[in-house]
């Protein structure tokens, strides 16, 4: 398991859990447990109850759902440092999709109990409340992304959107963990158009390729193609 002081390290890589008071903080971690998950494992599926508010420690958890006929949507997936489902512990209704680590998989666990707590605290609350806004608005813009970009604007979105460059420091690379064939089940297109378009972007510089990973060397110009 990891350590205390490796856990605290890890945690404040990500700037939403960074900007809370350090007594909330602290009060997560204390009462929180750690779980492994073996790759292909379940943490959760679409209709549980939900049972804790989760934070990855190391490896990948990946959200998706599936449709009557099998067929897999992957919706996002989430690395080291990353909070999620608040959502049913907040409304109290089942879990909406399912959780399934992607490798060996790290967590800590948050009880219900300790959640609701905190909830009582303004400043915890609020930050969920930003945690909860800012869903929102990247789920508005997928969204609008399906219904009025191309497939070359909608693949570099979300490939900035998975590598969250507003947390990178000037200059500095993002590196997407993800296969195309999850970012294709993503999209929602087939694994040949998002080929084509990936090898457009790599001849151009902005990206390289390498297995289970996509670099992105060059942000500004992939944004710039974005509302193209």
């Amino acid at each position: 398991m990891t350590s205390d002081d490796n856990l605290m390290r890890i945690l404040l890589g990500d700037p939403w859990f960074a900007a809370l008071p350090a007594r909330d903080r602290k009060a997560m971690v204390v009462a929180s447990e750690q779980l492994r998950l073996r790759p292909g494992e379940m943490l959760f599926r679409k209709g549980d109850i939900p049972t804790g508010f989760y934070a990855v420690i190391s490896g990948s958890v990946k959200m998706s759902t599936l449709s009557e006929g099998g067929r897999e949507a992957i919706l996002i997936i989430l690395d080291a440092a990353t909070w999620f489902g608040e959502i049913s512990l907040i409304d109290s209704h089942p879990r909406t999709h399912d959780a399934t680590a992607l490798d060996e998989v790290e967590l800590l666990v948050l009880p219900p109990a300790t959640f609701a707590a905190l909830m009582q605290r303004t400043a915890f609350a609020a930050a969920i409340a930003r945690m909860l806004a800012r869903r929102i608005r990247l789920l508005y813009g997928i969204v609008e992304d399906g219904g009025l970009r191309s497939v070359r604007a909608r693949v570099a979105r979300r490939l900035l959107l998975l590598a969250d460059v507003a947390n990178l420091q000037p200059g500095e690379r993002a590196l997407v963990k993800v296969t195309q064939e999850s970012l294709a089940m993503m999209l929602g297109i087939t694994r040949q158009t998002l080929s084509k378009e990936l090898r457009f972007f790599r001849v151009s510089g902005l990206i390289r390729l390498a297995y289970g990973k996509i670099e992105i060397l060059m942000q500004n110009k992939l944004s710039a193609l974005c509302d193209k």
